[in-house]
């Protein structure tokens, strides 16, 4: 990057999906990011942020959070102020976690799930989570700082099967790119 690219700043990851059938429990999909330190950057998140939660700092806000799916259009919207988080912080990576409660799910059981990750109006990525149909949970962005103030964007849907108290802490893996 050159010295007038600032990076990527603030984003915003969105998920949506449709109400289960009528008859079946709720779906639940969560919106999860976990921070990394600089010098453990692959290493337990400083603090995960997700339902009912902030970052320290407000750099990181769940804005919206939905427990069924009957939002009107994005269902959750998690905003990353990469250009305000300290800089003791080397990773951002966000994840979406299927709740296994009152139904055990993976992907494959979400009615039309949608992923968009955005800049501003600039659309980074968009999915599906079609390529993690047997998942119960996925990585969707990670945000890399280079030098001081520089934030890169890894995109990928990465999937994992574990429950949500473990993905948080697996989540922060290297995954290839």
């Amino acid at each position: 990057m050159n010295a007038i690219n600032k990076g990527i700043r603030k984003v915003e990851i969105s998920v949506k999906w449709d109400p289960s059938p009528a008859g079946q429990p709720p779906t639940d999909l969560d919106l999860i990011a976990a921070t990394y330190l600089t010098d453990d950057p692959y290493g337990d998140p400083a603090y995960v942020v997700h339902f009912d939660s902030r970052s320290p700092d407000g750099t990181i806000t769940l804005n919206r959070d939905s427990k069924d799916g009957k939002g009107f259009g994005w269902d959750e919207v998690l905003t990353v102020e990469l250009d305000r988080l300290d800089s003791r912080y080397a990773r951002v990576v966000v994840g979406v976690v299927i709740q296994q409660r009152p139904a055990e799910r993976t992907f494959v059981s979400v009615v039309q799930p949608a992923l968009r990750i955005r800049e501003g109006y600039t659309v980074l990525a968009e999915d599906d989570f079609g390529g993690v149909l047997g998942s119960t949970a996925a990585t969707v962005a990670e945000f890399v700082r280079e030098g001081s103030s520089t934030w890169v964007f890894h995109p990928g849907v990465h999937g994992f099967e574990d429950d949500p108290a473990t993905f948080t802490s697996a989540m922060g893996r290297p995954q290839p790119h």
